[in-house]
């Protein structure tokens, strides 16, 4: 070797040498100390509510694990200097253990729920920890942490906690136990941060209040800088199912996911794998899909290439595999959104509250979620503007970067005009006096930061998210449609009413003769079966309902209604009408009437009593067994409703079709 090249090349080691030496491991907590923004804290305002946020989420979560129904307090006072603002968010949770107590506020990527896969607010053991952080920093000041656990006399606990950024652990100071008189349970998290307090969309008061919304199982008292308080008062004493951990299901799953679970089986043959180690996997579908992949049964997991793996997930695409279960999902609900957005938004009178939609589990990734939608129309709902946008992931509201998320985009791809609400090219979001509620629910959220502000465009889950949005808005349509036709026929009945027995006096006087009976002439005029429904409020959370269904047409007829009832309000009333047919496990009931002659009437008349008795709304019936043109004040029965003893179905797929279908014959037949 030359001499110039040794030379070179002893310099360019050293220069390796050099650079090699300057490379070191950083703590998760330093990283993040110096990419705040990733966890959202990028502006004072914002990082003043992402600390409540993450401390209210882990309040609910704790409270709802342990079944108790939950109390939780914010309080946010301002210094008067330097923009310091003093937090303190206390719940009547379980409690924290007091070993544990430095290591939950004090410790990033600390928790006990990442690797479980079920539903729950907080995942992944930074958000707590990473508000603490933050408020050591912009104040060097530490936070305070009480905790008294449940069950026991044992006394509560109480702490200062700062986080040592280069090595992630809680420095603990001031750790005592004292008594806390008339503290049973729960955790109390009091810290000093710098920032800015705002009002309006992107506030504290609105976060908490729509969490009341999603969350209408739980007490939300809130204490303003201004020293004003608010309450969001419990709307229901029901709690939400419990989600529960489950295996994750094979479809959508990638490449190196499957590679990843291959590596960490405990089983011994590839049929034994797919069938233990993911959900809705039986025998038979393992060999189906093997068979497919053309990979041996008995193989052992550890001999499964890229090539194999790769064949694998094709083959589960072909296969028909059972939806996700829903046990470690925890939906809403129908009647529950409906419920919150009442309780929140009595405020602006709507006119109409869509019926909610919660769509059947998908996956994603191998990790399953369900889409709910809901839809508040009219009323004092501003009409001047864009429609108000409500995103939900596992209960949480997304209060930031709305238009990055898959909720608005797939709110931007429905055609509103078909449903009513007015939009610029048919695309884009609509305008119009409305409120739209879309909540993902999933074991994994796909967000698309650690800040969980927006989720990601997953064409899976934006499909979803529109069909839930399609199905939501022709709730609304149909009521837009039966309030225009029934105000219609309400103006042609009061003339005729009015204009034909005013002729039949005037002629009868002229010519001395008796004023005839021109029941059945009106009959002839209307040809209508008219259904009124009627409410009358009784005492707390009672309600009396009554259906007087006219027939204004010259023929005997015979039809059934149908309404979806909360099932846990119903009265015995219902059972004893004599209408009365059916109601099935999710309170969809059916009443039929029978031979009603013209120029008569009859009522169907039931009791609802209970918390969610006001949820049902009396426009929202159904009827089948005649034709729809000829009723007034009923829609037709929905096909996807699956009533006993009618051939009515309806798939996703003809939704599509539905919406084209013009109903402009059925008004005019409806007016003449």
């Amino acid at each position: 070797m030359r001499s110039e090249d040794i030379e070179d090349y002893a310099k360019g080691s050293t220069n390796a040498h050099k650079m090699a030496a300057k490379q070191q491991e950083i703590s998760v907590t330093e990283f993040f100390e110096k990419n705040k923004q990733i966890l959202g804290f990028d502006s004072r305002s914002k990082s003043l509510l992402m600390g409540i946020k993450e401390a209210v989420d882990n309040a609910l979560d704790a409270c709802e694990e342990a079944g108790f129904l939950p109390d939780i307090h914010v309080r946010v006072e301002r210094f008067q200097e330097d923009d310091e603002y003093r937090i303190t968010v206390e719940d009547n949770g379980p409690g924290i253990i007091h070993k544990m107590m430095p290591n939950v506020f004090g410790r990033l990527l600390y928790g006990s729920r990442f690797h479980a896969l079920r539903q729950s607010r907080g995942q992944q053991g930074i958000g707590i920890s990473a508000t603490v952080m933050y408020g050591n920093i912009t104040t060097g000041k530490p936070a305070h942490i009480e905790s008294k656990i449940e069950g026991n006399d044992e006394v509560a606990w109480k702490m200062d906690i700062t986080i040592d950024t280069k090595t992630n652990r809680p420095i603990v100071t001031n750790d005592t136990a004292f008594a806390h008189e008339g503290w049973e349970h729960g955790t109390k998290i009091e810290y000093t941060t710098k920032g800015r307090y705002i009002t309006g969309r992107q506030s504290i008061f609105e976060y908490l209040r729509n969490t009341a919304i999603v969350n209408p199982h739980a007490k939300v008292e809130f204490h303003d800088p201004e020293g004003k308080k608010y309450i969001f008062e419990r709307a229901t004493e029901q709690m939400p199912p419990k989600s529960k951990e489950v295996k994750p299901h094979p479809e959508g799953m990638e490449i190196g996911d499957l590679m990843k679970y291959v590596q960490n089986t405990q089983q011994k043959t590839v049929r034994a794998f797919l069938k233990s180690d993911f959900s809705r996997i039986t025998d038979r579908i393992a060999e189906e899909v093997l068979e497919k992949a053309g990979v041996n049964p008995s193989a052992k997991p550890s001999s499964l290439k890229r090539e194999d793996c790769k064949a694998i997930i094709g083959a589960i695409t072909q296969v028909k595999i059972m939806a996700p279960p829903t046990d470690c999902l925890s939906p809403i609900g129908d009647t529950l959104i409906k419920k919150g957005l009442m309780h929140i938004l009595d405020g602006m009178k709507p006119e109409y509250y869509a019926t909610p939609v919660t769509r059947p589990p998908k996956a994603v990734n191998g990790n399953p979620f369900v889409v709910e939608a809901g839809i508040v129309y009219g009323g004092e709902i501003p009409s001047d503007g864009q429609v108000t946008i409500l995103r939900f992931a596992n209960r949480v509201p997304l209060l930031y970067q709305q238009g990055a998320c898959t909720i608005t985009k797939a709110i931007s791809e429905v055609d509103w005009r078909r449903y009513g609400l007015e939009q610029r090219g048919g695309k884009g979001i609509p305008f119009g006096p409305a409120i739209i509620l879309v909540h993902v629910a999933s074991t994994k959220v796909p967000f698309t930061s650690e800040g969980k502000e927006a989720i990601a465009s997953f064409p899976e889950l934006q499909g979803e998210v529109e069909q839930a949005l399609r199905l939501c808005a022709r709730n609304l349509k149909s009521h837009l449609n039966k309030m225009e036709r029934k105000s219609k026929t309400h103006a042609k009945f009061e003339i005729v009413q009015e204009l034909i027995p005013a002729m039949a006096n005037k002629t009868s006087s002229m010519l001395g003769r008796p004023v005839p009976d021109l029941s059945g002439t009106i009959s002839k005029i209307m040809n209508v079966v008219w259904v009124e429904p009627g409410v009358k409020k009784g005492g707390k959370n009672v309600l009396t309902v009554n259906y007087t269904v006219y027939n204004y047409t010259t023929q005997e007829r015979t039809l059934r209604l149908h309404a979806h009832l909360p099932k846990e309000c119903v009265n015995l009333t219902l059972f004893t009408n004599p209408n009365f047919i059916d109601m099935n496990d999710e309170g969809k009931t059916t009443w039929e009437i029978k031979s009603l002659l013209p120029s008569s009437s009859t009522i169907i008349s039931f009791e609802l009593k209970g918390d969610m008795a006001d949820t049902f709304d009396a426009d929202d019936i159904y009827i089948s067994g005649i034709n729809p043109v000829l009723v007034m004040g009923a829609e037709a029965l929905p096909g996807d409703w699956g009533i006993k003893g009618l051939d009515i179905t309806e798939s996703d797929e003809s939704i599509a079709a539905y919406e084209e279908e013009e109903i402009e014959e059925a008004e005019d037949l409806g007016e003449e």
